[in-house]
Formats: structure tokens, C-alpha cells, sequence
């Protein structure tokens, strides 16, 4: 049984031997545990540190209040940074309480490793030696997805030569990665005009022309309301290459509700949709303290199907 499950159930069970209903116990306090214990329909993933008030700065413990609230994936962006041991102590408590990890991003070593788009040898062969080293860090996890960013736009360069370069840099890290059943998942991003990689069509065209299971889109709402907006419209046009969704509100780059996005609607679509994968929680929490912990959970019961 689920870690959450169980706490769950003795909770009730609990009541149920005091001979009282769930509206007899629902004064401040215990409503308060309960919703801390009360799960997402969707799969919602937390990043380290989001809790840390709450559950302290270890990070099995950070896992376990986010278990225990209702979570059930981690994201962890910087986990190619962490240990070997870390990772594999991160593994296993993942495994303990019934959870999974979403995306990590593939550490190339550097900025001026991260440009594909050059075709230099030596930022591929840094590229290919990281998609190496990511296979052993996703097997300590049992991870199945890597965020990939292929770079700067170079300017003295025609954008179908730049495209043609990431294109044949992507195939030979997909030949790494398939075998082993993990994806890359592209990140268009809003960060800079000087990345090269800034639009959901032009993710979409490079996955079609990388033509593997390993090479997917990873569709950043945050970011795709910043560079091109329609959201719902540009998910359904990319959708058969879509592997990944992240989260977070504009302006401000919070949870949902402290922004423009009408998450409710954009959950509701891509549920109806089918999406049963990982939606990963990259932004800030909006107020500060336990305050604020709670009321990032708040809005997500508030958006959830």
C-alpha cells in the first residue's frame, strides 16, 4: 500500500472508530491534514525546495511531504549535478512511497557546449559523451525523460543550415538514448531571443525530421504563453510529438492562479485529451512560508480535473 494511502486510510479509520462522520471532524485543523493528504487526479511533480518550510531541507524528507500532500512524481532539473549516491538515495525513496521522476535536464558542461547548432565536433561529441552519462544517472532513477536544449542561434548562419546541424546532433543522441527507452524532450524556450530554439512548430519540424521515439517535445506552457500564446491551439497542432508538459503562470512564473493562464481549461483539455503523463511544477511559489507552501497546493486542488 501507497505510503499516502495508508496514512489516508488510518485517518479515516480513525474517525470511524470515534463514531463520527467527515463533517463532524471538519473544523480547521483536521480539514487542514486531511487536504494535505488528499491526491491529484493529475500527476502533478514538485521540485525540490518548493516544501522546504513544511518538510526541512533534506531532500527524502522534502519527498515525503510531497507524498504525503498528495503528489505523486518528482521534477528534478538538476539531478546530473548531484551525486551518485544522491541520486541512487533519491531512487529509492521514490520507490518507497510509489512515485516517479519527470524530467532532468542533460548537463552538456557548460554554454558553450550547449550550441548544436554549429555542427562543431567537439560541442557534439560533449553532447554525445552527456547523453552517455545520462543513461546511467536515469537508471539509478528509473527516470524516462531528459530535457535537451540544443543552444544559441548563431547568427552567421542561415536558419535551415543551423536546423540541419541540431537535426543530425539529435539523431546520434537518439541512437544512444533509444535502446535504452529514454526520450530527449526539446524545450523551446523564452528565456533569450538569442536561443535557437524558441517555438513549438519549429520543435515540431525537428522531431519529425529526427524521426525517433527518443526525440520528443517537452511543451512548457510557461514559455509557450510568453513567445507564441494559443495555448490549446498549439497543443493540439504538436500534439503526436508532445512527451512532456510543464507548468508555471505569467507573468510572474508561479503556480496557477497568480497569472493570466487559464489553467482550469488548458488541464480540462489535455485530460479529455488522454494525457496521463507527468506535468511538471517549474516556477516559484508565489508567497512566502508555510503560507505559501499551503497555498500552492490550494491552487493546484483549485485547477485539478
Amino acid at each position: 500500500m501507497k505510503r499516502r494511502k495508508f496514512i489516508q486510510n488510518s485517518v479515516l479509520s480513525g474517525v470511524a472508530t470515534l463514531g463520527v462522520g467527515i463533517s463532524t471532524i471538519a473544523k480547521p485543523n483536521s480539514l487542514e491534514k486531511l487536504k494535505l493528504i488528499q491526491s491529484f487526479n493529475l500527476n502533478f511533480a514538485p521540485h525540490f525546495g518548493m516544501f522546504e518550510n513544511h518538510a526541512g531541507k533534506d531532500l527524502l524528507d522534502q519527498l515525503s511531504f510531497m507524498a504525503d500532500s498528495g503528489f505523486r512524481a518528482l521534477e528534478d532539473n538538476g539531478l546530473m549535478k548531484r551525486t551518485p549516491e544522491m541520486q541512487e538515495k533519491i531512487g529509492n525513496q521514490l520507490n518507497k512511497l510509489g512515485m516517479e521522476i519527470g524530467v532532468f535536464v542533460l548537463d552538456k558542461g557548460g554554454n558553450s557546449a550547449n550550441s548544436l547548432t554549429t555542427k562543431n565536433p567537439e560541442y557534439t561529441k560533449i553532447f554525445l559523451n552527456a547523453c552517455k552519462e545520462a543513461v546511467n544517472v536515469a537508471k539509478r532513477v528509473d527516470a524516462k525523460w531528459i530535457t535537451i536544449v540544443p543552444g544559441i542561434f548563431e547568427r552567421k548562419l542561415p536558419l535551415g543550415i543551423q536546423t540541419a546541424n541540431v537535426v543530425e546532433a539529435l539523431r546520434l543522441g537518439a541512437q544512444i538514448l533509444e535502446p535504452h527507452g529514454l526520450i530527449m524532450v526539446l524545450e523551446p524556450l523564452s528565456d533569450t531571443p538569442d536561443l535557437f530554439l524558441r517555438h513549438s512548430d519549429q520543435t515540431y519540424m525537428i522531431c519529425k525530421a529526427v524521426n525517433s521515439p527518443s526525440c520528443k517535445i517537452l511543451y512548457d506552457i510557461y514559455h509557450m504563453q510568453k513567445n507564441e500564446g494559443q495555448i490549446i491551439i498549439n497543443l493540439d497542432m504538436t500534439w503526436d510529438e508532445i512527451a512532456y508538459i510543464q507548468i508555471g503562470d505569467n507573468p510572474g512564473r508561479k503556480e496557477p492562479t497568480t497569472g493570466e493562464i487559464n489553467y482550469k481549461n488548458i488541464f480540462q483539455h489535455i485530460h479529455k485529451k488522454g494525457y496521463a503523463g507527468i506535468l511538471g511544477m517549474e516556477h516559484g511559489n508565489s508567497l512566502p512560508g508555510k503560507e505559501g507552501e499551503q497555498a500552492l497546493i490550494d491552487a493546484y486542488h483549485s485547477v485539478d480535473v
